[in-house]
């Protein structure tokens, strides 16, 4: 079954619990994407949050209406965008509120800016699983919250400075990587 376009022929959505298998993987899918176009047009997270969790339950309630062959993901966001849009004008009595006009344009470049972060998380990912696992893992390790990087350097056994040269010889050649896969990306 095509992940972005389920097929809803015969038996295959017969009862509620596939259906609602296949609406939740769809959605795990393109929650990032949709959520990051909707950071683009809400002041905080919290507002993403809510607007998101609003959005998931309306594109569930409508499910049914969803059309094959269609992209869900485009679905979805029209869907958040629309409730976005709502939740906007909840808040319009507070003091910093876009006109429509304004609030429309920042929209459209909130949805046109998530496919390229997107496609540079994927890109992220696909350079890390080409690293080995060793220096995935010491990488993984140094960007980890809360870490302090001449910790990782006494646990590996290094000097501090073989240890930084290193890092930044191994995120050297990651973004040297997502540099290249994003390119390629582009001219496809």
């Amino acid at each position: 079954m095509d992940s972005e376009n389920p097929s809803f022929d015969g038996d295959s959505l017969e009862t509620n619990d596939v259906r609602y298998e296949v609406f939740v993987r769809l959605l795990i899918q393109n929650e990032s994407r949709v959520r990051s176009s909707l950071r683009g047009l809400l002041p905080g997270w919290h507002d993403v949050e809510e607007v998101m969790q609003e959005a998931s339950l309306v594109a569930w309630r409508k499910f049914v209406e969803f059309e094959q062959g269609t992209s869900f993901g485009g679905w979805l966001m029209t869907i958040a965008r629309f409730e976005a849009m709502k939740f906007r004008r909840k808040m319009a009595r507070t003091p910093m509120v876009f006109s429509d006009e304004v609030w429309n344009l920042l929209a459209e470049d909130a949805i046109a800016a998530a496919e390229p972060a997107e496609i540079r998380r994927d890109a992220l990912e696909a350079c890390l699983q080409k690293l080995a696992p060793l220096q995935r893992e010491l990488l993984l390790k140094a960007h980890a919250p809360g870490v302090r990087l001449y910790e990782i350097a006494q646990q590996s056994g290094r000097s501090e400075q073989a240890f930084y040269k290193s890092m930044q010889r191994l995120r050297a050649s990651l973004l040297e990587c997502i540099t290249k896969t994003v390119n390629k990306e582009a001219m496809a």
